[in-house]
């Protein structure tokens, strides 16, 4: 097999295509040949140390990926070799082949695509938690996504729109917020050339969004905020623009309003068979026709590092896949 090695996380620069031995799994894993592995915000953190998640050195980074089980190990009943998966386990993903936890690892229905489903999980799963498991969006709702370009946001839009709820996508450019209207958002702001209070303003007649999802933080976050509706949730979902804002927390009194953590791995852990109750639906959801990865593109696994440096420059809209 072949993989990604990361020796030193210093940047993606140290990243090596390395060949290693093909493990055999151990009991509760599974062997799986990788058909696509998506490019996350996290994944590109992590070769940089500055993840929450630190693995022990040498690791091979890519958290979401989907292929072909090719063995199992002891006591996995629900996996079976030449069965269609996709995985998300934090790390393994950009590889020809991986040693995945079996319980990370979702059956696929015979008509999801590689692509579609390495770009599944983490986006989604992130947003129905964020969305609907603690903001408790109702049909009718206003919701403003910040970041709604991304690979979060765009799940966001189509999840948001899923459930009845009316969507403002902010975004940076107009290219990206045209993508968001094409997406179903209802209105979009361009927040480099528009002023973003003013904008929500004038697009919620001065009511403000009911849920603000925030993946992004840095300078967006406080004008948000401000902007909220009277018992608005506000969603706290990442950081993507680097710094964690301070919010003055007089203006949740002020408001009524709720700043609500999202940290959907941690939920999965603590809640297992919830998070495979949402996990189910989300797969139904796609057979429907109400939810689709939004791909910007795809590269050869071998492009990793001009994928990381696309990302790093927000030229992505949606998400980003690897092949081999």
């Amino acid at each position: 097999m072949h993989a990604w090695l990361c020796t030193n996380p210093i940047g993606v620069e140290a990243l090596k295509w390395t060949e290693l031995p093909t493990p055999a799994p151990q009991a509760g894993e599974a062997l799986v040949e990788i058909h696509a592995a998506s490019l996350n915000f996290p994944d590109l953190l992590i070769v940089q140390n500055k993840y929450q998640m630190k693995p022990p050195l040498p690791f091979v980074p890519g958290s979401e990926y989907a292929g072909v089980v090719r063995a199992v190990g002891e006591g996995v009943q629900h996996l079976r070799p030449g069965q269609a998966v996709a995985c998300l386990s934090g790390t393994g993903g950009f590889a020809s082949h991986v040693i995945a936890p079996a319980a990370r690892c979702i059956a696929l229905p015979d008509d999801f695509p590689y692509a579609d489903a390495a770009a599944f999980i983490m986006t989604y799963a992130t947003s129905h938690h964020a969305l609907v498991d603690r903001a408790g969006l109702k049909a009718g709702e206003t919701v403003l996504i910040l970041g709604a370009a991304g690979g979060v946001g765009t799940a966001a839009i189509q999840i948001a729109k899923a459930m009845g709820a009316r969507v403002i996508a902010a975004a940076s450019t107009d290219d990206k917020c045209r993508r968001c209207l094409q997406l179903g958002a209802d209105a979009a702001i361009n927040y480099t050339t528009q002023d973003l209070r003013q904008a929500i303003k004038a697009l919620t007649g001065d009511k403000g969004p009911d849920v603000i999802y925030d993946p992004v933080g840095g300078p967006l976050a406080e004008p948000a905020f401000r902007s909220i509706a009277w018992r608005g949730r506000y969603l706290v979902v990442g950081f993507a623009a680097g710094p964690i804002p301070s919010l003055p927390l007089n203006l949740a009194l002020l408001k009524g309003a709720a700043i609500v953590g999202v940290f959907w791995g941690e939920f999965a852990r603590r809640e297992p068979q919830a998070n495979a109750a949402m996990l189910a639906e989300l797969v139904q959801w796609y057979a429907q026709g109400r939810i689709k990865p939004v791909i910007d593109r795809t590269l050869p696994m071998a492009q990793l590092p001009a994928a990381f440096a696309q990302m790093a420059d927000r030229a992505v809209t949606g998400k980003l896949v690897l092949v081999n």
